[in-house]
């Protein structure tokens, strides 16, 4: 089943090109069954990864363009009422899907991201007093652009929170870039691929991580970080125990496509940053609140020992 994530992997490098590190920490949260953001500046891939890792698992996805109009019941659904039995019919919004792909999500106001709250956490919606079970898997990816870019609106903390993983892809390499310039349309590529795994797999494989062996010091040193997370002075709030938790099922699946039973602390480094840094905002009152939040991230993991 991991050799099937393994062409996974290779099927998307075809199509984001020089991002193979990236493309694998993507496939890390999905495994660890975690929803996936990516922001970054438009026109660097953002959405074209979102849709070859939900084309390559095999899994159904809608895709939502998210801006200041889009209400609520567009990405639910909303109950119509049918003269035919004089009742109300509800009528299953985008989000009854696998991978509900929701583009520049913060472009959409706060009341209409806070819809995907439920969904996101429990896997289920509620709508007009009903509540509705989501498809298993069920995963949300989500492209953002950056803060600062015109008509943005801040994602709250309590949904950054359900992102297991937040990814930014960068600009390309030259040789990467002159690929891109020189080969086919990204868009016609995608038309052409083909699942090279099934949904079932993808859930077979998550099942398996729970048997990749955490040891006590291994606890240890994950405690260690949020421990450091809370008190070194660089944040407002540190980790949470939902942001150790995922840290460590993220540590587990990156374990497991190295081909190893256990974890250990390299394993938590690999997956340190994408996994906490959109949860924890800078001081502003530090003396390295200029730097992003990543890099901060990175400062702290090489203060605390192994």
């Amino acid at each position: 089943m991991l050799s099937n994530i393994h062409a996974v992997a290779n099927q998307i490098n075809q199509i984001v090109v020089g991002k193979e590190h990236q493309v694998r920490q993507a496939l890390v949260c999905l495994l660890a069954g975690g929803h996936l953001l990516i922001e970054d500046v438009p026109g660097v891939g953002k959405t074209t990864l979102a849709h070859a890792l939900a084309i390559s698992l095999g899994l159904r996805f809608n895709r939502v363009q998210f801006t200041s109009d889009l209400l609520p019941a567009d990405v639910i659904g909303v109950s119509i009422f049918d003269r035919d039995s004089s009742t109300f019919v509800f009528h299953p919004g985008p989000i009854f899907t696998q991978v509900l792909l929701g583009d520049e999500i913060n472009r959409a106001t706060p009341k209409t991201q806070s819809a995907l709250l439920e969904a996101m956490e429990e896997r289920q919606v509620t709508s007009d007093g009903v509540t509705r079970d989501l498809p298993q898997p069920f995963f949300v990816i989500a492209t953002q652009n950056p803060g600062h870019q015109i008509g943005t609106f801040q994602l709250p903390e309590s949904q950054l929170d359900r992102f297991l993983m937040c990814l930014s892809l960068g600009y390309p390499d030259a040789a990467a870039e002159r690929a891109l310039l020189m080969g086919d349309d990204r868009r016609t590529l995608l038309k052409g691929l083909r699942a090279a795994m099934q949904p079932e797999e993808l859930l077979a494989a998550r099942a398996t991580l729970a048997q990749i062996h955490t040891s006590d010091k291994l606890i240890d040193y994950v405690q260690a970080l949020v421990l450091a997370s809370r008190q070194n002075g660089m944040f407002h709030e540190g980790m949470s125990p939902r942001a150790a938790i995922a840290l460590l099922q993220a540590a587990r699946a990156w374990a497991a496509l190295e081909g190893r039973n256990h974890v250990i602390p390299e394993d938590v480094q690999a997956v340190l940053v994408p996994v906490i840094a959109h949860r924890l905002r800078p001081l502003k009152s530090s003396s390295a609140s200029a730097l992003a939040s990543r890099d901060l991230v990175a400062q702290m993991m090489k203060s605390v020992a192994v």
